[in-house]
């Protein structure tokens, strides 16, 4: 099976080197599978999916089905007789290696118009010495690095919670990102 991709801006950027590899489109969404859904439909996509691990997979419910992505992937491990940490290591043969950490933090309602306004004010032209390609805010601050690493910041749909998410080649980069992050938002300190 095979065809487009959907993904939401929190989920990693090594499915778009995937998208390329397999000569298949990647398209992004907000986060939630009420986004996801109906791309996925639109499309024709093969596959959806959101960083909370949630699938959904064409000729199936447009819907998150944590059953049938386990099955897929049993399936997958009995096909090619490799361990779970073996496909890993095949997906970093092919995609290179990528991490990413998310930060969770609570705020009071009142005080987000002003962390909006701080994250509207502060712009910066770089992260990390590494130049932003491309400010994304359909859903947060997602800020696109030359490199193909990101930062994003947002809030949650469902919780008093800002998040702060990053990912790159590196842990460390992304650890150095995240405070990036915390700072541009005003909390950790």
């Amino acid at each position: 099976m095979r065809g487009p991709l959907v993904k939401t801006l929190t989920s990693g950027a090594m499915l778009y080197k995937l998208g390329k590899l397999y000569s298949v489109p990647v398209y992004d969404t907000p986060v939630g599978f009420k986004y996801v859904a109906p791309l996925m439909m639109e499309k024709d996509a093969f596959i959806g999916g959101e960083e909370s691990g949630g699938y959904g997979f064409r000729g199936h419910v447009p819907e998150r089905d944590g059953i049938l992505a386990g099955l897929f992937f049993l399936d997958f491990m009995v096909k090619t007789g490799k361990s779970p940490s073996q496909l890993l290591d095949y997906l970093y043969s092919k995609v290179g290696p990528h991490y990413y950490k998310r930060l969770d933090f609570p705020f009071s309602p009142e005080s987000r118009p002003s962390i909006e306004e701080r994250l509207n004010r502060n712009r910066p032209g770089s992260i990390q010495g590494t130049k932003i390609e491309k400010i994304d805010t359909r859903d947060g601050f997602h800020y696109l690095l030359t490199d193909g690493s990101w930062l994003l910041i947002r809030f949650s749909g469902t919780e008093p919670l800002i998040r702060v998410y990053a990912e790159s080649d590196s842990l460390a980069r992304v650890d150095r990102m995240l405070e990036v992050g915390k700072e541009l938002v005003g909390v950790g300190k």
